[in-house]
Formats: C-alpha cells, sequence, structure tokens
C-alpha cells in the first residue's frame, strides 16, 4: 500500500500538492471524501484538537472508515503537546504535526524531537513548524507574522528529523488575511529551498476566500464584508515552481457549508430537515475540493 510518504515524494518530482482539508462536522468529511474520491486524487484530512475534541469517542470510528479510502490520510494539525501528538498516533493517524512555534528556537526543537523519536517508532510522519503565520485558527492566534528563517529552518531540520516543514512565507489563518497589498515572500522560500533542497514543505493559511462565496453569503444574511484570501495564481506558483507539496485549507471549506446551508434555509423557509439544508453545504464543500484539486493543487489522477 503506497503510504504518505510515497505521495509527498511525489508530488515533488510531478509538481502538485497535496490538499490538507480540515473539517469540522460529517457533511464537510463526506464532502472532501466524495471530491477525493471521483478524482482519484490523493488527500489528507486535517483533523486539529479541536475536531478531536468534538467527535469525542466516534474519533476512533472516524480513523477506521477513511483507511478504507485510497490515498486519504488522516493528520493531526497543529497539535500543542506531545500527549495530543500520542494520542493521535496510538489512534493511527497517518502523521501529526507538533506545533512549537510559539516556543523559543530551542524549546520546539526539543519538543518537536521528541514527538519524532515517539512517531518514528511506530511508522508516523511528523510535520514541524517553523515561524508563526498571522490570523486566527481556532486557538491558534498570532497578532503579526513571524517569517521562517532559512538558516533556522536548515538546523531545525536536521536537530528534530521532522519529514515536512510548516513555513511562514505570508499566508495567514482566518477569513480576513489581507489589507492591501497581496503577496507571498518566494525570496524566503528559495532560500530554505537551497539550504534543504528536495525537502518538502508545507503552507498553512492558504485559503483562498473566494470572493463568490462570500458575496452569496452575505446576500443569505452574512457579513464577510473585508474577506480576503490567499490569490490562486500565488498558489500554484508556489506548488508548480517549489517543493511545497501540502496545501492547508479549512476557511474556504467553512465558507462553503455556511453559504449551502444558509441559502438552502433562505429560500426554504419551512425546512427543518437537517439533512436538507446541510445537505446543500455538502455539495458545495465537493465543489470547492474538486476545483482545489484539479484547478490549484493538479493532483487529480495522482492515486
Amino acid at each position: 500500500m503506497k503510504d504518505l510518504n510515497f505521495y509527498y515524494n511525489k508530488a515533488l518530482k510531478k509538481g502538485f500538492a497535496l490538499g490538507a482539508f480540515n473539517f469540522n462536522n460529517m457533511e464537510v468529511l463526506q464532502g472532501i471524501l466524495s471530491a477525493s474520491d471521483s478524482l482519484a486524487s490523493p488527500c489528507i484530512l486535517a483533523v486539529s484538537e479541536g475536531a478531536m475534541s468534538y467527535m469525542g469517542e466516534f474519533l476512533p470510528a472516524f480513523v477506521e472508515v477513511v483507511k478504507k479510502h485510497k490515498g486519504v490520510f488522516v493528520h493531526l494539525d497543529h497539535g500543542k503537546s506531545f500527549e495530543v501528538c500520542k494520542k493521535a498516533v496510538l489512534l493511527g493517524f497517518d502523521s501529526v504535526m507538533i506545533d512549537g512555534s510559539a516556543l523559543s528556537f530551542e524549546e520546539n526543537v526539543k519538543l518537536t524531537k521528541k514527538v519524532v523519536d515517539f512517531a518514528h517508532k511506530r511508522g508516523v510522519l511528523v510535520e514541524g513548524e517553523l515561524g508563526q503565520l498571522k490570523g486566527i485558527e481556532e486557538d491558534v492566534t498570532s497578532s503579526e507574522h513571524h517569517f521562517t528563517d532559512p538558516i533556522k529552518a536548515k538546523e531545525f531540520v536536521e536537530k528534530t528529523g521532522v519529514d515536512t516543514l510548516a513555513i511562514a512565507i505570508g499566508t495567514s489563518h482566518g477569513a480576513y488575511k489581507y489589507k492591501g497589498r497581496q503577496e507571498l515572500r518566494f525570496d524566503i522560500l528559495e532560500e530554505i529551498e537551497k539550504l534543504l533542497p528536495d525537502f518538502p514543505l508545507v503552507l498553512h493559511g492558504a485559503s483562498t476566500v473566494e470572493k463568490r462565496l462570500v458575496e452569496r453569503i452575505n446576500t443569505s444574511g452574512g457579513e464577510m464584508k473585508e474577506a480576503v484570501g490567499i490569490p490562486e495564481e500565488l498558489l500554484r506558483r508556489a506548488i508548480k515552481e517549489h517543493n511545497i507539496v501540502k496545501i492547508n485549507t479549512d476557511t474556504d471549506l467553512r465558507l462553503a457549508m455556511t453559504c449551502g446551508v444558509r441559502e438552502n434555509l433562505k429560500q426554504n423557509s419551512k425546512e427543518i430537515d437537517p439533512r436538507k439544508y446541510i445537505g446543500s453545504g455538502r455539495e458545495l464543500v465537493e465543489k470547492v475540493v474538486k476545483n482545489k484539486i484539479e484547478n490549484m493543487l493538479f493532483s487529480k489522477g495522482q492515486i
């Protein structure tokens, strides 16, 4: 069976990326899986600590079901402690992210190395993070960008043995990423790649916050007047021209689900069947994921 590392290496060679899609309920999960299966695209289901808590006792069953899907992998997103990473490893996750980016460099290295030693003994990949993204995603918060230092990135990888590294080059968490000019620090990315050639890199906070979805939400009663995301062309460039093998998306799926539900309830004011109005959100999630697979990630047919 082809593991996650196989697809990371394939992505490096062929110039595509795996979508790491966060989900918070069953319908978002169904939308992601339907898109991945229908387009034969490998993908990662990213589970935050908040999502783990939300699923509760159903979490082991989720892992069991997902592993039946070819080319689909389960990943812990922004694990803040050794304990939560250990829990994910023992539950059967394919990879875990230990996020020590808010710690000092030395403390980040120490914590990440501890997770790597535990996870690698059990065949689980580890993602580390160096630098911080501006914005808010659940309990991950930063008021400003702290770009990744290329020299420190090389040292971090060598000292920890991580399999992938999440870097900060200007992407942001949340739906309100920019005010003014939208750009990414490709100069920093290039310096990292010079020091870490052919090493798989990750971008978090990469939702594009599609303008049309925002407009539809606002038309249906929402208030997202200044929501702005990462331009898709910048992400395509990062994937095609650089070593970005994993793109994290959360906000775009929340927007799709919210848009579908809002529109359905607005158009069907007497509807009380959750399967119907949440189902509209699921359909829109699937459409958004398919678009990313085909037009941004270039991962269609890579299973």
